[in-house]
């Protein structure tokens, strides 16, 4: 396989930091660039086990600079760029639009154009290269409690100002196809679950919070839908579609795995439990119904179809042994787990980089 030369933005974070373990792991011919700002839900210690590694550079930028950016794809001669730094925390947005337009759709036209001018100024042009978007499948809006599900097809209809901005990221990326011919895919995913979640994540959170005997708090009455899938999953079909996805294509990566948030909380409450030898089911008092999020879409579920049909991909984990492997990893890497809670993980990067 030829050598490349590849930025992962976004990739001290959960989804992120899977992916760049694996590119570095599984392709030693490429140059990894893990690119990322550094906020509150990057964290370095995620990628203890591939930092000495030749392929795996470390570069602490924001992605709105434009300039910084713009440096880096000429001096690192980038080929590929694989974009998932992002806002993601729906709560957050909620509060704080202003920074999820400026990450997510400033951040993202900023790569956009940096990755335009370099690339044309190329003799071969956007020949070989590639901008692969990640985006949500919460752009799509809601379903009803029905059968139907998004496609690549369904039409755009976000609720939040995290999807509007994610909606808003997406636009751009295909414009940049139409307007310029830049050779672009985007995703939209489902849910992910897995190791290294941020803990203000439902999942991780709630493993914490069980071992801690703290509230379990549940919007509403714990009847909204999600479909979830195992983050080591996602990885690789952004793996393969961004070495087999058709340019200018759209793909939906999805697991048919759809649970209402207060079965799916029950169904972690008795995975703990058994695994910390509690007695069964005394951690469901611990469920608290708090009041509904602002805007809350009932249901998401993705049809992934097209990405099985046409690349061969499909989830390989099933949900009850996919939340096994997650809790056991929560609970037996507590240290992690403390680390960021209580912030220490942010001095990682000063004691790792800073001084090099």
């Amino acid at each position: 396989m030829a050598k490349r030369n590849i930025v992962i933005t976004g990739g001290a974070g959960f989804i992120g930091s899977h992916l760049v373990r694996l590119f570095v792991n599984k392709y030693p011919e490429y140059n990894i660039i893990n690119l990322d700002k550094l906020t509150y839900a990057g964290n370095l210690a995620n990628l203890k086990d591939v930092e000495a590694k030749p392929n795996y550079k470390f570069v602490k930028m924001d992605i709105c600079d434009f300039e910084a950016f713009y440096d880096l794809m000429q001096r690192e001669k980038i080929d590929g760029i694989i974009h998932l730094a992002a806002e993601s925390h729906v709560d957050r947005s909620i509060k704080d639009p202003f920074t999820f337009a400026r990450t997510n759709v400033m951040g993202t036209l900023s790569l956009l154009q940096a990755a335009k001018l370099y690339w044309e100024s190329l003799p071969e042009g956007y020949e070989g290269k590639r901008f692969y978007h990640i985006s949500t499948d919460e752009v799509y809006g809601s379903l009803a409690f029905n059968d139907e599900l998004f496609t690549e097809q369904t039409p755009y209809n976000p609720h939040s100002p995290y999807s509007a901005a994610k909606a808003s990221s997406d636009h751009f990326v295909r414009a940049y196809h139409d307007t310029y011919g830049m050779p672009t895919i985007v995703t939209n995913c489902s849910n992910n679950y897995g190791p290294y979640q941020f803990p203000e994540k439902l999942i991780p959170l709630f493993i914490n919070n069980i071992r801690h005997r703290k509230p379990l708090p549940v919007y509403g009455k714990g009847e909204n839908v999600r479909d979830w899938l195992y983050v080591e999953d996602h990885a690789r079909a952004i793996d393969l579609i961004f070495h087999e996805g058709k340019v200018a294509e759209t793909y939906n990566i999805g697991g048919f795995n759809e649970w209402k948030n207060i079965d799916l909380i029950k169904v972690m409450i008795k995975t703990v439990d058994r695994i910390l030898g509690n007695p069964e089911g005394c951690s469901l008092d611990l469920i608290t119904y708090v009041t509904d999020r602002l805007g809350h879409d009932a249901r998401y579920a993705i049809d992934s179809t097209k990405l099985q049909k046409e690349l061969g991909w499909e989830p390989s984990l099933q949900f009850e042994e996919g939340i096994e492997k997650t809790v056991r990893w929560y609970l037996d890497n507590q240290e992690w787990m403390d680390n960021v809670t209580s912030g220490d993980y942010q001095r990682y990067y000063d004691d790792m980089y800073k001084g090099r």
